[in-house]
């Protein structure tokens, strides 16, 4: 899909991460628990899914996902077993699936010029810091990511709502 995408939506684009839930009944499916998902606006029994689609002005489509597995998940060997879930995947986080995606994206030649993902995704370190490791233009929302200096350290959320109004 990663290559059909590039020939025909074309260099320029942009990866966007996001995720959403599935809403589920039961405790069989595969990564299924209670936790918050926007798709109900709550916590509720579900599964979690980390997308990526790529964008150009010539279209959108998605090229990668991963399920979000929680540690209730995969410290439990034997429900991941019977969910046909490999001995050798291991507990991740949401930052951490979004990471290998981007990576698994541009390894594969996947022409995208920058990266956008939500408010989460901009307060994993593990998922900003591989991305200027990779020299890839991002725009996420750090909104309680810190600025430090010598005198004081400042949230980016406060120093917006400071800001004179032409800045």
């Amino acid at each position: 899909m990663r290559d059909y995408a590039a020939e025909q939506l074309g260099p320029g684009g942009v990866l966007i991460i996001d995720d959403t839930g599935f809403v589920k009944k039961g405790a069989t499916s595969a990564g299924v628990g209670r936790q918050y998902t926007g798709t109900s606006g709550k916590i509720d029994n579900c599964q979690i899914g980390v997308f990526a689609a790529y964008a150009t002005s010539s279209g959108r489509t998605l090229v990668d996902r991963e399920l979000y597995l929680p540690k209730s998940w995969t410290s439990d060997r034997e429900r991941c077993r019977a969910a046909k879930i490999p001995d050798e995947r291991g507990f991740a986080t949401k930052g951490e699936l979004a990471r290998d995606i981007v990576r698994r994206c541009l390894a594969a030649g996947l022409p995208a010029s920058w990266v956008t993902a939500g408010e989460a995704y901009g307060q994993a370190w593990n998922f900003r810091r591989p991305l200027e490791q990779l020299d890839i233009g991002y725009v996420v929302a750090p909104k309680f990511q810190q600025i430090k200096s010598l005198a004081s350290c400042w949230r980016i959320d406060q120093l917006i709502d400071e800001a004179p109004a032409d800045a």
